[in-house]
């Protein structure tokens, strides 16, 4: 019941616009998928090659910072003692309880008044860090690195930095692949923000998707043919690597 909808999307994408409203539907693949993919990457006014290629970057982008900045957090939340550190965690892990519909008005004022409005960098430069990533990698840090190797790593010489990228990081390789994939997977999907923020001249992909879908008509083969070609991506990623989100998960849960 689950894979039907993604079945029937992919069903559709072969198919005439025709066909769709036919009763009852057609349950097998067409011949047309080639013809509606070439009237997708033709349709400048959801301009879906573009959207693709932003999404892409904003959401590697936004991975490899995430990953980076989580796992510096998260080793110094766990094994650094500085003043503070508990409230700070506190604040940060407060920060998750607040829904991203409550910052698109000031979000939105502050990269207008930055002249991001428009821009890729609007959809990637406030999701850099996330509170999920700190407090999942403050977490697994606590349990995976032991206290006595970062003490033997410091009689060695290692300043606190070379640490993290030689004893830490390494450390925390599986809850990191993790952390990498769901943030890949969730900034690909981000719709609300923008579309807020980015129009049909600079679009991601769930931008270019929302453009084929508005208007007076609407041609749904060449609708669900982009919803297909934009969720090629996150499939192949999740058999590529949906085991290994499974067992950072579980591996997770064992240390916990």
């Amino acid at each position: 019941m689950s894979l039907f909808p993604i079945y029937w999307m992919f069903v559709v994408a072969t198919r005439t616009n025709e066909v769709v409203g036919q009763t009852p539907p057609p349950l097998l693949p067409g011949g047309h998928l080639l013809d509606n993919l070439g009237r997708l990457l033709a349709n400048d006014n959801a301009n879906i090659a573009l959207g693709l290629m932003n999404s892409i970057i904003a959401s590697g982008t936004v991975t490899i910072s995430v990953v980076f900045f989580s796992t510096l957090a998260g080793f110094a939340f766990a094994k650094l003692r500085f003043k503070g550190r508990n409230v700070l965690l506190l604040v940060i892990i407060a920060t998750m309880m607040v829904p991203i519909q409550l910052g698109i008005i000031p979000l939105y004022m502050l990269m207008n008044r930055l002249g991001w409005v428009g821009e890729l960098q609007a959809v990637i430069v406030p999701f850099l860090v996330t509170a999920f990533g700190v407090f999942l990698m403050r977490q697994y840090a606590a349990q995976a690195v032991s206290d006595e190797l970062i003490e033997a790593a410091r009689v060695d010489g290692c300043s606190t930095f070379r640490i993290y990228w030689n004893v830490v990081l390494p450390t925390l390789r599986p809850a990191a692949a993790v952390l990498g994939l769901l943030t890949f997977i969730q900034h690909w999907s981000e719709f609300i923000w923008p579309l807020a923020i980015l129009d049909s001249d600079n679009p991601t992909v769930q931008v270019s998707l929302n453009m084929l879908a508005t208007g007076y008509y609407s041609d749904y083969s060449q609708v669900f043919t982009g919803a297909a070609l934009a969720t090629l991506p996150l499939l192949v990623i999740f058999f590529l690597f949906g085991r290994q989100i499974v067992g950072g998960i579980m591996e997770g849960a064992v240390k916990a």
